[in-house]
């Protein structure tokens, strides 16, 4: 009889372990539902700025073409002046590193 009441009491304890488990996978489950719910969410927003940041490369670049076409369609009109504006720069750099160079105090020497 005492055998009985014991075999019992763990089958008891057996089945009430077993619903706690199956509650908790339960839990988990509605958990990883949750998660991966939330993961789609943020998918699609980052697919949204994905393809809003593509849009407006693709404006970017377009921009640029048309600019640099409009550059080089310039500059074959009008060789002479876009190379004497290179050359008066060119010899506006040199002048501006001797009036730099003139300015610093002059290196001691060592020896």
């Amino acid at each position: 009889m005492a055998e009985t009441t014991n075999m019992a009491g763990a089958s008891k304890a057996a089945n009430e372990a077993q619903e706690a488990m199956k509650k908790q996978i339960a839990e988990l489950r509605r958990e990883i539902t949750k998660i991966n719910r939330t993961l789609s969410d943020r998918a699609e927003e980052a697919q949204g700025w994905y393809d809003s940041a593509a849009e407006r490369a693709s404006r970017a670049a377009r921009q640029l073409r048309s600019q640099a076409h409009t550059v080089t369609e310039t500059v074959q009109q009008n060789p002479g002046t876009i190379s004497s504006a290179m050359m008066l720069g060119g010899v506006l750099g040199v002048l501006l590193g001797i009036v730099i160079a003139k300015s610093s105090e002059p290196e001691r020497r060592w020896f």
